[in-house]
């Protein structure tokens, strides 16, 4: 049988979990509660097939998901993320004929929790270099040393997928395994403490040795961009993801901002609602026709994921769009409703000055604005020219 969106994210527990998401911030604690809630309900399981156990999600459903999911509990949303990256890798290279990764999928169904290790200090090529030492061991497997950043889920991941450059041949590679929790040869710092997306507990992860056996690597690939499907399947189910959970965010304060605009009252027009004053109408306004376009570009996006479009060099270009459009839309849009909010929004313990902390954090995820626009402009007006 299938289920919904809806039905796997019903309102009761969306009210459980947007009631935790303020003492997690003010505590800078991670969302144990929230995780064990969305796991005893499936949400880990997403992009399992259902006879793997799993509800046989596609992108544009995990993607609502977590629209849904962000909108009560922004830095959840964010730690869930990068677990369902991994997932959702898996279930795009399957759905393309490539099974490598379908052990993903099995072990999520059976309760392992993925978590991200690619992000580097100082490494802006993203998936194209590392700054990761991959040092084979002769069997087949490798151990890692560098500095992983921002690597979600920290406090309980149990596979950490991680890659790295191995020197040692005629040509260099990235490597690519995951790391079992048990593995020694490597330390979590506790390093968390940031203005916003608290609970996600992203901690830095130094590698120091650690061995990654032959039967969890997974890829090797040349230093530099490169067709491989694992590459396209990280960007679109990374961007997609990332872009539903800020599309979240702005949803929310979209929300709020018609709460207050009806709350509040206006000495200069007679007690009557701000709704009724014809600035804040066309604030609200503004935000809502930005969060249909924005929520639209989402679904339309992971949809062609999920049926296997083929836009060739355009789909980079297409991907990298709908993270930035998602990050920049969310933050105008909280923006408008804190205008519309007034000053109460401002204080510490309000929801919109959380959600403006939070909203933040697309600031900084890959790609930013300025990596986004020069592979736009390439893609549209050719490579600058040396």
């Amino acid at each position: 049988m299938t289920i919904s969106v809806e039905q796997l994210l019903p309102d009761e527990l969306l009210e459980t979990i947007r009631g935790r998401a303020a003492g997690y911030d003010d505590r800078n604690e991670f969302c144990h509660e929230d995780l064990k809630d969305l796991a005893d309900a499936g949400y880990l399981k997403m992009f399992a097939p259902v006879d793997g156990g799993g509800l046989g999600f596609g992108l544009e459903q995990v993607a609502a998901a977590q629209t849904r999911l962000a909108a009560a509990a922004p830095a959840t949303a964010l730690a869930v993320n990068m677990h369902l990256v991994w997932t959702g890798v898996a279930h795009a290279l399957s759905s393309r004929g490539d099974a490598g990764l379908d052990y993903v999928l099995d072990e999520a169904a059976a309760g392992d929790i993925f978590a991200f290790g690619i992000s580097e200090p100082g490494n802006d090529s993203v998936l194209f270099d590392s700054r990761t030492a991959a040092e084979p061991t002769g069997d087949g497997g490798y151990r890692f040393s560098g500095t992983k950043i921002f690597t979600s889920l920290s406090p309980v991941w149990t596979k950490l997928g991680v890659f790295g450059k191995d020197t040692s041949g005629d040509e260099d590679s990235l490597v690519y395994g995951f790391v079992e929790r048990s593995a020694g040869g490597y330390t979590i710092k506790n390093d968390w403490n940031t203005l916003g997306m608290r609970a996600s507990q992203s901690c830095t992860t130094l590698l120091d040795g650690v061995e990654v056996p032959a039967d969890r690597i997974f890829r090797k690939l040349p230093v530099g961009p490169n067709p491989d499907p694992l590459i396209f399947s990280i960007f679109a189910t990374f961007e997609t993801l990332l872009a539903a959970v800020y599309a979240g965010i702005g949803r929310r304060a979209l929300d709020l901002a018609v709460d207050a605009a009806h709350r509040r009252t206006s000495a200069k027009h007679e007690g009557r609602s701000y709704a009724q004053d014809p600035d804040v109408r066309r604030k609200v306004a503004s935000a809502a026709m930005a969060m249909d376009r924005l929520l639209a570009h989402i679904s339309t996006t992971a949809a062609q994921v999920d049926a296997l479009a083929d836009h060739g060099q355009w789909w980079f270009p297409k991907l990298v769009s709908v993270k930035v459009h998602a990050s920049e839309t969310a933050r105008d849009v909280v923006d408008a409703a804190i205008r519309v909010s007034g000053g109460g929004s401002y204080f510490r313990g309000s929801e919109l000055e959380r959600l403006y902390r939070d909203v933040l954090a697309g600031i900084f995820h890959p790609s930013n604005d300025d990596s986004a626009h020069a592979t736009v402009a390439n893609a549209w007006l050719g490579p600058v020219e040396e």
